[in-house]
This record gives C-alpha cells, sequence and structure tokens, in this order.
C-alpha cells in the first residue's frame, strides 16, 4: 500500500500523520510550531519529526509517494505563499523547501481550510461527493471549495475565502482584513460573541446571559434551551451564513456543504435554522445541497493533506 506523511501546520502545533492510499492513518502525532524568528524553524522540525517517524515506522522507499501539507495562508498552484501572517512568512514555497529538507521526495502544499475540504470530502462527511463547499467557523470563517474532487484555489490562491464576503454594507466595525461586514465578523465563534453584546445593549428583555461574561457555546446553549435573545442574535447571524451558502450555490453548486470549526458543534440545531434560511434563499434550486456537521474534527487537514500527494 501506498504511504504519506500529511501535515496539518497549525500556529500552535503541528499535526501530522502516516497514512495509507485507503485513508488508514497507521500513525499520528504533533510536534510545537516554532514562530520565533519569523518562523524560520518550522519546515526544518517537520523536516527531522517526519524523517524520525518514518525511520522507525520502516516504510519502504517504494512504497512511500510524499508529503503534503496544509499551511494557514493563501498558497498559489506552485507552491508559493505570499504571507501567513500567523506564522510569520513572507515569500516563501514551503513545498519546494520541505521537499529540499526531505531530500527531494514529493511535497504538495494546500491552504489550511482548503486542505481540510479535502480531507472531509475524501473521508469525512463528504465521502461520495464529487463536489463540496466547506465552512470552518473557528476564532475567524474560513473556506475550502472542491470540484470534480480538486481543490478550486484561485489564480492567487484566494478561491473560497468566503469568511470575507461582505455581508452587510452598512457595518461600521472593521474586519481584520480591513473591509466592513465581512462574514466572518457575524458566523464566527468571536462575530456571535459579538453580536450577542449588541444584541443585549440594544433590548430590555431579559436574557440568562445578561449581567456575566459568557462565550460562544454559552450563546449557543442559551438559544438551543429557547432564551428569546439568543434565538434572535443566532438567527441573524446564520442568517448571514446562509446568504454565503446560496452565493456559493448559485456560482458553484456543490452537492453539499460541511460545516466544521467549534461553532458546528451546536449541530443539528444549527444545521436545522440553517437548512430553512438556505433553501428560502435559492428558490431557483429544486434540488437543494444537502448540510452536514464536518467529522473528522481536528484530523481533516491531515486527511486532506495526505490527499494531496496520494
Amino acid at each position: 500500500m501506498k504511504k504519506c506523511v500529511g501535515v496539518d501546520l497549525g500556529g500552535t502545533t503541528v499535526k501530522m500523520g502516516i497514512l495509507g492510499e485507503d485513508g488508514t492513518i497507521f500513525e499520528k502525532w504533533e510536534i510545537p510550531t516554532r514562530k520565533e524568528d519569523n518562523g524560520k524553524y518550522i519546515l526544518g522540525d517537520i523536516a527531522a519529526s517526519a524523517k524520525e517517524h518514518l525511520a522507525a515506522a520502516g516504510i519502504a522507499d517504494e512504497d512511500f509517494v510524499g508529503v503534503g501539507i496544509g499551511v494557514p495562508g493563501p498558497v498559489r498552484s506552485n507552491g508559493y505563499v505570499e504571507v501567513c501572517v500567523n506564522l510569520g512568512w513572507k515569500d516563501i514555497n514551503p513545498a519546494a523547501e520541505l521537499s529540499s529538507l526531505l531530500g527531494g521526495v514529493p511535497v504538495k502544499a494546500g491552504n489550511d481550510a482548503n486542505v481540510a475540504a479535502l480531507g472531509e470530502q475524501w473521508m469525512g462527511s463528504g465521502k461520495g461527493h464529487d463536489s463540496l463547499m466547506f465552512f470552518t467557523l473557528g476564532t475567524g470563517v474560513g473556506g475550502g471549495l472542491i470540484i470534480d474532487g480538486k481543490i478550486v484555489a484561485g489564480s492567487k490562491g484566494m478561491g473560497a475565502e468566503v469568511g470575507h464576503l461582505t455581508v452587510n454594507p452598512h457595518e461600521k466595525d472593521c474586519c481584520n482584513c480591513g473591509n466592513h461586514g465581512c462574514l466572518e465578523q457575524y458566523a464566527s465563534a468571536t462575530g456571535i460573541v459579538k453580536e450577542m453584546k449588541r444584541t443585549l445593549a440594544a433590548e430590555e428583555d431579559s436574557c440568562v446571559l445578561c449581567g456575566r461574561d459568557f462565550s460562544c457555546k454559552d450563546v449557543l446553549d442559551a438559544a438551543k434551551s429557547g432564551d428569546v435573545l439568543a434565538v434572535k442574535t443566532v438567527k441573524r447571524c446564520m442568517n448571514y451564513l446562509a446568504m454565503a451558502m446560496s452565493w456559493v450555490t448559485y456560482v458553484a453548486d456543490p452537492e453539499v456543504f460541511v460545516i466544521g470549526g467549534g461553532v458546528s458543534k451546536a449541530g443539528d440545531y444549527l444545521v436545522t435554522m440553517l437548512k430553512d434560511r438556505y433553501n428560502e434563499l435559492t428558490p431557483l434550486s429544486s434540488k437543494k445541497a444537502d448540510i452536514f456537521i464536518a467529522s473528522l474534527s481536528n484530523d481533516a487537514g491531515m486527511y486532506g493533506a495526505a490527499k494531496l500527494v496520494l
């Protein structure tokens, strides 16, 4: 069986694994992401760790096909990365550099959200579907689009950066990207908390969250329990997400949407709310795209990275 190393490069840790062409994970482990000195040690650490684990596993050269890596930034088709803000990288080709560090073995790189989408399409909630749109709702909002089993990255690696679709042109607050009214400002965990605070400041009704600090999970739990103001807030945030989903449908028409990230832990409650609004916003579509919660959790990026080279 052909095997590879899948690498999910995050801002705190690097998740790595040895995977087979059938999706079997033979081993997985983590190493810290050393971001000091503009991240100059990261690729060397990954190469050293990969070599160590491959040697211990005793994988024959003829069975090893290479390394796939997902990185937190736009990646062009040739592996070039202009900037990874969270890592301190600028003007780097991590695929070429990692390949050199590993003695010339094939290395392919992709944006982390795109790679996670590929993982979900290969072995997760999108399995069996050729096209998929993945939304990851965490501190921010990321996206990955798969068409005919392949990542759609765009000419500059900006394809499917749905977190920065403008869903509210009247927003006064600025997004981290410099724009106003981005999806990320509403559908992320940070955005949901901020919107809940706006609701509490504008409404006189009581709420279980009044007078205390709260997290996104607290807001979602309050909504699931029927708290009027929490329900109102979550519906407003999910309306923006459903809008973005409808735009994706009318541009790319994926078979399924997969929702991941911490916010997705709200599960069926979130899916039902999204489906209701998404169906209203796509009247031209008689057969609606399914909406699923991601199933691979923190392993999605590792699976997708492996799939890049398998």
